[in-house]
């Protein structure tokens, strides 16, 4: 099992440096807002490998509150990649986004070491008001994933909140 965990972070980190790379490339570059679809794919890759993984596992770990955190990444990117007319809130989003990122890699470095800390730990409250917000000023339309919804039912601030319950938090 620890050669999964191995492979897992190695394959977190080599996506992680690409997610650092998007919101590097973009930040204060409003004509870019679509390439943050693309930081939401991949960062989906790193949801879809920890809820895999951590069916794998008996009890909740750590592996599933970074799939939780990934997705709510996953959510802030696709809307953030809708953003219409407003250059200084997606530069508040692209800065969010860096911070996530970094705590997205912490949490996943220290997974299955000594220094694995858990999501409260490493989320600060301030952070978490400046999710809250932000989340709560993208449009109740916009959509949260690369195509289309077929449902009437729009992942919003809802959604997010009960991602960071089911995180503990």
């Amino acid at each position: 099992m620890d050669e999964i965990v191995v492979d897992f972070k190695q394959e977190s980190k080599d996506l992680i440096n690409e997610l650092h790379d998007i919101l590097e490339e973009i930040e204060g570059e409003f004509s870019q807002k679509q390439r943050l679809e693309e930081f939401g794919q991949i960062v989906d890759r790193i949801m879809g490998s920890a809820k895999s993984l951590e069916m794998a596992f008996d009890e909740p770990t750590q592996i599933e509150k970074i799939g939780k955190y990934a997705e709510l990444c996953k959510l802030v990117g696709y809307k953030a990649s809708q953003i219409e007319d407003n250059e200084q809130f997606f530069d508040i989003v692209v800065a969010l986004l860096m911070d996530a990122t970094d705590m997205l890699e912490e949490i996943t470095e220290a997974l299955g070491t000594e220094k694995e800390k858990s999501i409260q730990e490493t989320l600060s409250s301030t952070f978490l008001d400046r999710l809250q917000w932000v989340s709560q000023h993208f449009d109740e339309n916009t959509r949260a994933s690369v195509g289309v919804e077929s449902s009437d039912k729009k992942p919003g601030q809802e959604d997010i909140d009960a991602l960071l319950k089911a995180m503990g938090l």
